[in-house]
Parts: C-alpha cells; structure tokens; sequence
C-alpha cells in the first residue's frame, strides 16, 4: 500500500496532480483544499495518500493533512459514497466545517457541496455522527452559536463557503451577530 509520496510536483490539473518521486511519475487526485495549498510546479511536495485498486483500475488519491485523509476514508466507508464523492465533500468544505456540520447534524450545509442532495446529505450526518469529532481537535468544532449564525447569514446573502469561512476567521473572539455580520460584510466587500 502506498501511504505517502514525496517528491516533485510536475503538472497541476485540477482534481489531479502528477508527482515525480525518483523518475516515477504518480498521478494522485487530490480534493481542492489540497490542491490550493500546493506550491508551484517544479517544487517538492509530500502528500499523505490512499490507495485504491478495482476492477477497472488502480487509484491513489493525496492529501495535505492526517485529517483529510481520516475524513475521506471516514467518507468512503459510507454506502454510496465513492471516492469521487468524498472528494468533492473536501472540496466543498473543510475537515473542521464537515465536522462542525456533523456535530450540528446541519444537512443544509451538506447540501450546499454539489452531488450531495438531501438524502445523502442526512445519510452522511446518521453514518458520521461521532467519527470525525474524535479525530480532530476539539477547537475545530467548537465553533460558537454565534459564529454559526454569522457564517449562515453570510452564506444566505449569497457567498460562498470559502469566502464566508475566510470573513469568519478574521472577526474577533466574542463578537455579537449583528457586529460580526457588519464586520465580515466590510472585509467581504474589500476583496
């Protein structure tokens, strides 16, 4: 089994990446919370992996960090999740927003990743319930009401998780709703 591959980075196509360890070329998908946090081609990375061999072929897929790998492999186990799936669930949010929506039981927030509808949605929240919250630390999933309900107001107005998260992680500890909703409008609209 392949567990990890360091070595450098060659070409960058998202979902996929190709990875040259010592003249071999690896092509690994990756969700896109990796692939952001890549380097430029040309430089040495290492991703921690899962391998998957088929009937109709051999798959290895990276991550960044030990909790995305957990989480996709939490992922997979689910019937009727696939590997692509599981991709796209870390594409569309973060190890800790997956499992803050896990704690939460908030299929509205599953919802949002495309692919996922309402019924793998609530599947997804029954099958993972207490598996992820084990594996990470506790601060990423103490996420206050308050938070929660900035983050969803934001995401009502029509912004994306990833720009939402990003005004999110920027207010200060405590703030009210309606300040923290004011305070994340401002550095919403500065980008």
């Amino acid at each position: 089994m392949i567990g990890r591959l360091s070595g450098t980075l060659l070409e960058k196509n998202p979902p996929q990446v190709l990875v040259d360890v010592h003249g071999l070329g690896y092509e690994v998908d990756v969700p896109m919370s990796t692939f952001y946090n890549l380097p430029a081609a040309g430089e040495t990375i290492s991703l921690l992996t899962h391998f998957v061999v088929r009937e109709d072929g051999q798959f290895l897929y990276g991550f960044g960090s030990e909790a995305e790998r957990f989480a996709f492999r939490q992922l997979v186990k689910i019937s009727g999740v696939g590997a692509r799936m599981a991709l796209s669930v870390l594409s569309g949010l973060s190890v800790g927003d997956l499992a803050a929506a896990i704690a939460r039981q908030d299929a509205g927030r599953l919802t949002k990743v495309p692919g996922i509808g309402k019924k793998t949605a609530e599947r997804l929240l029954l099958e993972l319930k207490g598996k992820l919250a084990d594996a990470l630390p506790s601060a990423a999933l103490a996420a206050p009401d308050s938070q929660h309900d900035i983050l969803n107001a934001l995401l009502a107005l029509g912004y994306n998780d990833r720009e939402a998260s990003a005004a999110l992680k920027q207010l200060p500890a405590g703030v009210s709703i309606p300040d923290g909703i004011r305070q994340a409008l401002k550095l919403l609209s500065k980008t």
